[in-house]
């Protein structure tokens, strides 16, 4: 190849894929994600909708600006979402909708095709419905800390990750699940469809509710003793970023992390706690910590680093009963 032919070559790759990537995480990146996730006119992104696709659109894009690659040639695997409805009701919906997927390859050759999988679910009830706590009010779900604050992480921690990518050893995959609140239906999608194999997946990390940190600074996580060193590990995480992490053996919860668990894939299923807004349209930007889920994004890089560059195997541990 010529150089000149190189450099084109070269050009059109930064014009694809960004090259803006920050090496940093910063509190207005998180609150602009949620601010735009969580507003009135994204209308509580419910599968299927025109809000929906805003935010897949809204989702590669900042992958393309950081510079993360699809996972071969399309960000999106599409897959068809059965909508939950009231009791007794027998016309079920269902609607297309996508898992959007970006890709940091490892560099170590052998490890390389070992893969660490950071998700959140980016969609939301809509203007209700069954699973609301307000099943009879009719209004815009916005879903602020459910869940545009565990994707406002993922494009964060993403993009730093992105921005030092040369000291990974191992691969990422960042997935944003579609149809979570239908039944963790993306997550499940995806592990009977996976784009690698599911036996080089070596640990899932998935953040669901993580914006509303309280004064003691908490961080839950479950899933901690399903990899070796995992309790050990996010322990001594917490004092390097100043959070008091309650780091759970087993008790992994009910989202997406979920579906691989049940693969025998090592799991991290992170939250900040429940609250009174849960599931209502009061569930707003104005109830973020943001500070807080800087702090969640700082402890979830740290980790994602250390497991990604470990130099022993990372062994699945299935729960004693």
């Amino acid at each position: 190849m010529c150089i000149k032919k190189y450099f084109l070559t070269a050009l059109c790759s930064v014009i694809a894929y960004g090259a803006s990537a920050q090496s940093d995480i910063t509190e207005k990146e998180i609150a602009a994600h949620i601010s735009f996730l969580a507003s009135k006119k994204m209308a509580g992104r419910f599968p299927g909708t025109r809000e929906n696709k805003k935010t897949v659109g809204y989702l590669i894009k900042n992958f393309r600006k950081a510079g993360i690659k699809p996972f071969g040639i399309s960000y999106t695997q599409e897959f068809s979402a059965k909508i939950r409805v009231k009791k007794g009701v027998t016309d079920t919906p269902v609607v297309k909708t996508q898992n959007v997927i970006g890709f940091i390859e490892g560099n170590d050759p052998v490890l390389k095709h070992e893969y660490i999988v950071l998700g959140a679910h980016y969609d939301h009830l809509g203007m209700g419905g069954p699973s609301s706590k307000k099943p009879d009010t009719v209004g815009i779900h916005l879903g602020a800390d459910d869940n545009a604050s565990g994707t406002a992480a993922l494009l964060e921690i993403a993009e730093k990750l992105q921005a030092n990518s040369k000291d990974l050893k191992r691969s990422i995959l960042f997935i944003a699940f579609g149809a979570e609140e239908q039944g963790l239906l993306g997550s499940r999608y995806f592990v009977e469809n996976p784009v690698v194999p599911l036996s080089s997946i070596k640990l899932m990390m998935n953040m669901d509710m993580v914006g509303r940190m309280n004064s003691e600074k908490h961080l839950y996580m479950g899933g901690a003793a399903t990899f070796d060193g995992g309790m050990e590990l996010m322990k001594g995480l917490g004092p390097q970023i100043g959070i008091n992490p309650l780091v759970i053996a087993y008790d992994v919860g009910g989202s997406d992390h979920v579906s691989f668990f049940k693969k025998n894939i090592s799991v991290l299923g992170f939250h900040t706690g429940g609250h009174p807004q849960y599931h209502t349209p009061e569930d707003d930007f104005a109830h973020i910590n943001v500070p807080g889920e800087k702090l969640v994004c700082d402890y979830i890089y740290k980790a994602i680093v250390s497991v990604a560059n470990r130099e022993g195997a990372i062994s699945f541990i299935p729960e004693k009963k």
